[in-house]
């Protein structure tokens, strides 16, 4: 199964998509380049609390979109 995640403008992520494939999907870098964030983003798309503090420096809204 492929899924597809849109981020825009969640904390410190500007816009990103990642394609998660079937198999072993593995998050990898540096501390601070947000990872968890990115998890969180996955989180609230699938009905998780949020909060005004997730939105980043590009307005007042942010976008979770996710794809199966």
């Amino acid at each position: 199964m492929l899924v597809n995640l849109h981020v825009k403008n969640f904390a410190i992520i500007d816009e990103i998509d990642v394609d998660f494939s079937s198999g072993l999907n593995i998050l990898t870098g540096e501390t601070g380049a947000g990872k968890s964030i990115l998890l969180g983003s996955i989180n609230l798309a699938l009905g998780a609390k949020a909060s005004r503090d997730i939105l980043g420096k590009h307005g007042d809204y942010a976008s979770v979109e996710l794809l199966f």
